[in-house]
């Protein structure tokens, strides 16, 4: 844009001078040109006035040589039936011709040009005065006039693209600055706000903005205080669960049921806690997915093992740190593990592989036909909704990620959630197995 208007600039400028230091250039060559033509004229009238009071060829010549331009060799004085008096430079058909019609005249000769002017002597007789004007004369000034055109002409168009430049360089600043900060609301940095600057409109664009901005936090916001409500409003029936399970007889069953509603409260006070954070905290938060994983594999196991799964765990020697809260990283672990306790048959095995790069589930089932279909809600088939899956991709779009979806090395599918670009996984790892069920 910036190089735009400089062009724009350059081209309007260069039309205008040129528009008028054209006809200005050749102004000036006429006027030197006429102011040469004037100069031998007042001497050939002074010739004339010699001629009226003598006309005598001896007083004519010491009168010729007597002035500049006789003395140059530039005037000549032409009596009838007698040479020049000084030196001509004209044909004497042009004389004649010029004394026969007894009216100035002007005709050209080698090297400039001479100004002729009849007059009639007492006697009868026509005499021409003959003054030479040369190129020079007609030219004198004018390259220099031109040239002193012509530099105006370049600091007047350098100067308004010069300013041409400055004024698009605040457009183009004005510009890149709301573009970026745009694109810095939509990376997640939802306190960027812009000063106003540049033109009227683009001043207009940067408070559209900051006003888009300030809606777009207080409406998170406000979805985030609904998701809490709601998680809230969950209690009751939990309260409800928790009472029943404590009026089962002690015993296996009732321990699991106390565990599991001791670890849904857990849960719920996770998820309202979280959904209740300000978007500066939520945004610097971290976890570390190592941690997470295992403290869901334990409440995965124990449905692992009423259904005879064998399972294991590959990696899981360092933490992994996740920027992202601990409340959505156990959405992310709960909906890669629950598609395999939803999608494959009792007794399946399933494998889970943690590393730098990121989570991997790969299980034994029978696959997933439409990879494509399974982030979609709604769409993903076997009566699941592909909320699960859609929760991981928008996890991992968060943390500029990818989710993974096909062909496992146990023969049935494989779901990764990984913090790299797949060309950076690697083929195999060391197996550390958990927990195999037989």
């Amino acid at each position: 844009m910036r190089w735009a208007l400089n062009r724009l600039a350059l081209a309007i400028t260069s039309m205008v001078a040129l528009a008028f230091l054209v006809p200005l250039a050749v102004a000036i060559w006429q006027i030197a040109h006429d102011k040469a033509v004037s100069e031998a004229r007042q001497q050939a009238t002074s010739m004339v006035t010699v001629l009226g009071v003598n006309a005598d060829p001896t007083a004519l010549t010491n009168a010729v040589a007597s002035t500049s331009a006789g003395s140059a060799g530039l005037l000549a004085v032409h009596l009838p039936g007698l040479d020049p008096i000084g030196t001509s430079h004209l044909a004497p058909e042009t004389v004649e011709r010029a004394a026969k019609q007894r009216r100035s005249a002007t005709a050209d000769a080698d090297g400039g040009l001479a100004y002729l002017q009849p007059t009639v002597l007492t006697d009868g007789r026509t005499v021409v005065v003959e003054v030479f004007v040369t190129d020079e004369e007609m030219r004198r000034g004018v390259w220099s006039a031109w040239l002193a055109l012509g530099g105006l002409a370049v600091v007047l168009v350098g100067g308004s693209t010069l300013l041409a430049d400055r004024l698009g360089a605040q457009l183009v600043r004005a510009t890149r600055n709301l573009a970026a900060a745009t694109r810095r609301l939509g990376g997640g940095e939802l306190n960027e706000r812009i000063e106003p600057t540049g033109p009227r409109e683009l001043r207009d664009a940067a408070q559209a903005f900051n006003t888009m901005a300030g809606d777009l936090r207080r409406l998170l916001d406000r979805e985030r205080e609904l998701a809490a409500d709601l998680s809230h409003r969950l209690r009751t029936p939990l309260t409800a669960l928790r009472l029943d399970a404590e009026t089962i007889p002690p015993g296996p069953i009732a321990d699991r049921m106390r565990d599991a509603c001791d670890l849904l409260d857990e849960e719920l006070d996770a998820i309202i806690n979280g959904a209740r954070l300000g978007v500066e905290v939520r945004g610097t938060e971290q976890c570390d997915l190592v941690e997470v994983l295992a403290d869901r594999l334990a409440f995965w196991s124990v449905l692992a093992e009423d259904q005879e799964r064998p399972w294991e765990v590959v990696g899981g020697h360092e933490p992994v740190m996740v920027a992202m809260p601990q409340s959505e990283v156990i959405l992310v672990v709960d909906a890669m593990l629950g598609n395999v306790f939803s999608h494959t048959p009792e007794g399946v095995a399933f494998r889970v592989s943690v590393s730098s790069t990121g989570l991997l589930v790969d299980d034994a089932g029978p696959g997933i036909a439409d990879p494509a279909a399974a982030v979609q809600r709604g769409f993903s088939g076997a009566g699941s909704t592909g909320l699960g899956l859609d929760i991981v991709r928008r996890a991992a779009d968060t943390v500029q990620g990818q989710l993974v979806v096909g062909r496992s090395p146990l023969g049935g599918a494989r779901v990764g959630f990984l913090l790299t670009s797949p060309a950076d996984v690697p083929a195999e790892e060391p197996r550390r197995r958990r927990r195999a069920v037989s």
